[in-house]
């Protein structure tokens, strides 16, 4: 089943506030585990975490800025016939 436009919205907006923090507080705390790494690989666990992310929540994400195809905006142009 297919989200609408309005959910994926919702939910997007519900990731970004709420689980990505939390996801930001666990990365954190698991890579604190472990002695500290030499910088680059530090660096390069960063990155990894950053992008991982993402890959389950990419259909959510996906099409969310673009205009909602559900329920298109229809502009009515007559009122401006008048002038």
């Amino acid at each position: 089943m297919a989200l609408s436009y309005k959910k994926r919205k919702w939910l997007s907006l519900l990731v970004l506030l709420v689980a990505m923090p939390l996801y930001i507080v666990v990365a954190i705390t698991l890579v604190g585990l472990i002695e500290r790494p030499p910088f680059l690989l530090e660096l390069a666990i960063y990155i990894g975490l950053g992008i991982v992310w993402i890959i389950p929540l990419k259909p959510i994400f996906k099409g969310v800025g673009q205009a909602d195809h559900d329920n298109p905006v229809v502009y009515d142009d007559d009122h401006l016939k008048k002038w």
